[in-house]
């Protein structure tokens, strides 16, 4: 079976009058009109001087507006979908370094990247969705006339998304992934979770980030399947999502689920009739105890699943029964070869090996753009074998099933006087308090250890806890020295523009010194 390697092939290969992007209150945009919406943009890109190879931000709200967007302008140039809520001097960076040509923004909708584009020359187009067309429909306007140097539709081995990564220790590096790269994922994403044109994803990611863009987005559409794109994560209007959309899955952080648990508890009835066929995690480490409380709510079950940026997303994932499913574990390989890098600087599937995770595939960046200092330290070549291994920066072991536990990220370890802390380890032996609804363990500079242990907790909703009593309660389950040394309790625990929770750098938000 040939498999579509394009955006456009993707869409073309769809039956013509199946739903494809769905929003509230709007009818769907079929495949057929989604095509057409494909073919309309990139004319009128390359009527502007847009063609492939070349970047186009967008700025705009999560939507049915910006699926289909990052599925049309991605069908003959490169997207490059930006945080709207970025500052201008955030707006300036991003769109310099990117070399962007156009910036595309809401027609009327005020954001300074309107006024840092100007400054840089970047030509403004502006988004329109005519009032009664499908969810997603849309037309541009805005761009100056020009010639192409490369119109048409983009070639598997040409760019169709570039993200940046976080820089939450260094500069963001750019991720260039190519067409194939990204159908590639979705594809892999699709075969683990069975998925099928009558499945539909309610979309609550952000359409920024790669976790939305391809797990929710692209593998229900190469499926045959259909995406309902929400405004983004609202805990309020959730339940209310499920009813109108009737999705038969949903994909979220950890930090949304346990938002959703905390709030479907008190709708149990409403949970049971989403009549859901399973739940998927990813982005972060899932705490087992929120997944077995999840699976009782909804009455399905949850797949937990690994994806960074530069693989497309998925990595590893735990199937759907009657296949394995690990809690705590984040699944076999799903996609590329995961094998473990020892400190020893062998590449190993050996069940026990502890060390770096790496990564092989065809849905993993070939390296990133203009820096070839990260490309050394990130990929190690592979004799005879057209992918290179990509070290994830991830520490993890393999058991005998092939399932990985991810033991945190190598800049996260904590580091006390030598002795090595795994902040997961912590998270998870603290979320069996009773009263604890959310933890994130982390490191807490100090002036003779360099590093000790800390941690950041939230309470159930009526709840009671102090210091003394979570550092008693972990004392009999862990070592003397993973105990956490100093324990604050928050309304609310920091989190980056996805809901991740945010370890490097907690002590300085916190306030907190040695």
């Amino acid at each position: 079976m040939i498999h579509p390697t394009t955006f456009s092939s993707l869409i073309a290969a769809q039956a013509a009058a199946a739903p494809a992007i769905l929003g509230a209150g709007r009818p769907a945009l079929s495949f057929g009109r989604l095509a057409a919406l494909q073919a309309e943009t990139v004319a009128a890109l390359n009527g502007w001087g847009i063609g492939r190879g070349e970047r186009v931000a967008i700025v705009l709200p999560n939507g049915p507006a910006m699926a289909a967007a990052f599925l049309a302008v991605g069908a003959g140039a490169v997207t490059c979908p930006l945080n709207p809520a970025y500052r201008a001097d955030e707006f300036r960076f991003y769109l310099e370094d990117l070399k962007a040509r156009a910036l595309i923004v809401g027609a009327g909708a005020e954001t300074p990247a309107r006024a840092v584009a100007a400054e840089l020359g970047v030509q403004v187009l502006e988004l329109t969705e005519p009032a009664g067309f499908p969810a997603g429909a849309f037309t541009l306007a805005g761009g100056a006339p020009g010639a192409a140097a490369n119109p048409g539709m983009a070639e598997p081995d040409e760019i169709g998304l570039i993200l940046h990564t976080s820089g939450t220790t260094s500069r963001p590096k750019i991720v260039p992934l190519t067409q194939a790269n990204l159908l590639a994922s979705a594809r892999h994403i699709g075969q683990v979770l069975d998925l099928t044109p009558a499945d539909r994803c309610l979309n609550i990611m952000p359409l920024f980030h790669i976790h939305g863009l391809i797990a929710a987005t692209l593998s229900s559409l190469a499926a045959g399947g259909s995406v309902f794109a929400t405004e983004g994560f609202n805990a309020l209007k959730f339940m209310a999502q499920l009813e109108e959309a009737r999705p038969s899955w949903y994909t979220a952080v950890p930090t949304m689920h346990q938002t959703i648990l905390a709030r479907g508890q008190r709708q149990e009835a409403a949970a049971r009739a989403a009549g859901l066929r399973f739940i998927r995690s990813s982005s972060a480490s899932l705490p087992p105890q929120v997944m077995t409380a999840l699976e009782a709510l909804f009455a399905c079950p949850v797949i937990e699943s690994y994806g960074m940026t530069e693989a497309s997303h998925q990595m590893t994932s735990n199937r759907l029964p009657p296949g394995l499913r690990k809690p705590g574990s984040v699944g076999s390989a799903a996609g590329p070869q995961v094998a473990i890098l020892t400190e020893g600087g062998q590449v190993t599937t050996e069940a026990g090996a502890l060390g770096e995770v790496v990564i092989s595939g065809p849905n993993v960046t070939l390296g990133y753009e203009n820096n070839p200092k990260a490309n050394a330290e990130s990929f190690i070549p592979r004799d005879g074998m057209p992918y290179p291994w990509f070290r994830t920066g991830d520490q993890g072991t393999l058991d005998g099933d092939g399932f990985l536990t991810i033991t945190g990220r190598l800049k996260e370890i904590i580091n006390r006087g030598g002795e090595k802390v795994s902040p997961k380890e912590v998270d998870e032996a603290a979320m069996d308090h009773p009263a604890v609804a959310q933890v994130v363990t982390f490191a807490l500079p100090h002036d003779k250890l360099g590093e000790e242990v800390a941690c950041a907790v939230v309470l159930k909703e009526g709840q009671s806890l102090d210091e003394r009593g979570l550092k008693d309660f972990l004392a009999a389950r862990l070592a003397d020295f993973k105990v956490p040394r100093k324990v604050v309790f928050l309304a609310e625990i920091p989190k980056g523009a996805t809901g991740k929770l945010q370890r490097i750098g907690l002590a300085q938000k916190l306030g907190l010194g040695g």
